[in-house]
């Protein structure tokens, strides 16, 4: 086997595609698409994302101390894509990608109703560090959509059509191939 060495570069790929809601009070919602969002910790559940300084977003969430990450299946990817690429300074994103707003007890900020899941945010700490500012934040709720709920009342996350990025492209999320654990388990 051959390798060729790159200079230092995010190769950490594929990533969730996710579409973040975010409110001032008294303005319009908006919707920027981040693919720098992961888990950060399980007790308690906590996430980050990573938004450029620049984004309109930026600003709304750093004032305002809250988002929604919102999973992004294969009948959003093209609002995903559409959300990206434009400002919220100049689209209502929502109105724009005929998406409607879903309030919870959890946040004054909306969901995107039309999102298999939705995940409810209160930032704790605001990390400068270079092209990019982490958003670390609590969770402070889930909503998921009744639809995916199967017979047992388990919700069937790996039916929802989710998508993942890479390198500048959307991917549909394919065949499963095993489970936490199944290396080691008996047969």
């Amino acid at each position: 086997m051959s390798k060729q060495n790159w200079k230092p570069g995010n190769m950490l790929y594929p990533v969730p595609s996710v579409m973040v809601s975010c409110k001032r009070e008294n303005e319009r919602a908006n919707i920027i698409t981040v693919a720098w969002a992961g888990t950060i910790c399980s007790d308690p559940a906590m996430v980050s994302i990573s938004v450029r300084p620049e984004r309109y977003s930026h600003d709304i969430i750093e004032k305002t101390g809250e988002f929604v990450i919102n999973l992004v299946n294969e009948k959003l990817v093209r609002a995903c894509d559409w959300c990206g690429v434009r400002s919220g300074a100049e689209y209502d994103k929502f109105r724009e990608m005929g998406l409607k707003e879903y309030y919870s007890e959890f946040s004054k900020v909306p969901a995107i109703d039309e999102s298999p899941v939705n995940i409810y945010c209160r930032v704790t700490e605001v990390k400068r560090l270079g092209s990019h500012d982490m958003f670390i934040a609590e969770v402070t709720g889930v909503t998921v959509d009744e639809s995916y709920m199967d017979e047992k009342g388990r919700f069937a996350l790996e039916n929802t059509g989710l998508v993942a990025y890479s390198h500048g492209e959307y991917f549909a999320l394919g065949e499963k191939l095993g489970k936490f654990g199944y290396s080691v388990k008996k047969q």
